[in-house]
């Protein structure tokens, strides 16, 4: 299973620009939320998803090694800045890492290639993060995945699931609940971006951060777009022979106009960092422009994508 694959299955593709004052600079996301896009993983491929939280720290300890006594990885949610391994010290409890084993007073973990892939933390410093709070934060959450026989994933045959990703996420995209998600939102941050420069804190700061965040902190660049065109380039090849000759033409499309929403988000960031260290806003009119013109990408994607599947199809797991 590719991460692409995966990503796209749990219809993690998403964008939400939140701007709050007591924020130093507005954040752009490109994804649902971290453990939703688990939910809806296991939910759409029939994994047998085991979630057990606490707020004590015994407790939480006592359900990681009954996890592990199982012979599987258990994942565990905490906050990233308080590993003392991890690169970034911006507070993210919405962090997800494997534990594999425990060994005295380690834990062995498996964190991103970015972060070392295998690390081993002490015990104490993984209660700590695990005890975080905050946004996306949840208490000492730690889950596990079976995948029963008949799961799709063990079956083979995804298309299905990969339909129900597919127009979940452009319906979601084009249907927001609120004004600063969706098509809706992209279309506010585009009009707000060339105004950052007075809104940020400290622009030789806030604006770097805020373009690694678009472009190194998420999945493959680009905001995820990249990502989620890499899963509709799989969907190509899945379902060829499995659905019309029509549909399979939709995927392909929307491969592509992801594929250049992703240029136009790296350019973004790029625009971004640019201001920030130039201390100039002029990058930002640029990057403004160019964000109309991804927005109008990702919504011609989006309604080609919510016509795949046959008429009158509705997608059974768009909200998990």
């Amino acid at each position: 299973m590719s991460e692409p694959l995966l990503f796209g299955l749990g219809a993690g593709l998403s964008f939400v620009h939140w701007d709050t004052r007591s924020a130093p600079f507005p954040f752009l996301g490109g994804r649902v939320k971290p453990f939703e896009l688990t939910r809806r993983l296991a939910a759409r491929t029939g994994l047998r998803l085991s979630v057990r939280e606490t707020r004590s720290a015994r407790a939480a300890l006592a359900h990681l090694r009954d996890g592990l006594a199982t012979g599987s990885p258990v994942g565990l949610q905490l906050d990233s800045s308080l590993l003392p391994y991890f690169t970034s010290s911006a507070p993210f409890p919405g962090h997800v890492v494997a534990a594999t084993a425990l060994d005295g007073d380690l834990v062995h973990l498996v964190d991103t290639a970015q972060q070392g892939g295998r690390v081993s933390v002490s015990l104490d410093d993984v209660a700590a993060a695990r005890a975080a709070r905050g946004p996306m934060s949840a208490p000492h959450r730690s889950f596990t995945l079976d995948v029963p026989d008949g799961s799709p994933l063990r079956t083979g045959d995804l298309v299905p699931a990969l339909v129900d990703a597919v127009v979940t996420c452009a319906r979601e995209f084009l249907d927001p609940p609120i004004a600063n998600v969706g098509h809706r939102g992209l279309r506010l941050a585009a009009q707000r971006l060339p105004t950052w420069f007075d809104r940020v804190h400290d622009p030789a700061r806030d604006l770097v951060t805020a373009g690694t965040l678009v472009e190194r902190a998420g999945t493959g660049g680009g905001l995820f777009r990249l990502v989620h065109s890499e899963f509709l380039a799989d969907g190509v090849e899945r379902c060829r022979g499995r659905l019309p000759a029509a549909d399979v033409d939709r995927l392909a499309r929307g491969r592509d106009l992801y594929a250049r929403a992703a240029d136009g988000w790296t350019r973004v960031a790029g625009l971004l960092e640019a201001a920030g260290r130039q201390l100039d806003p002029r990058p930002l009119q640029d990057a403004g422009r160019v964000l109309h013109e991804v927005a109008d990408l990702e919504t011609a994607a989006a309604e080609l994508l919510r016509e795949v599947g046959p008429a009158g199809f509705e997608p059974t797991t768009a909200a998990v």
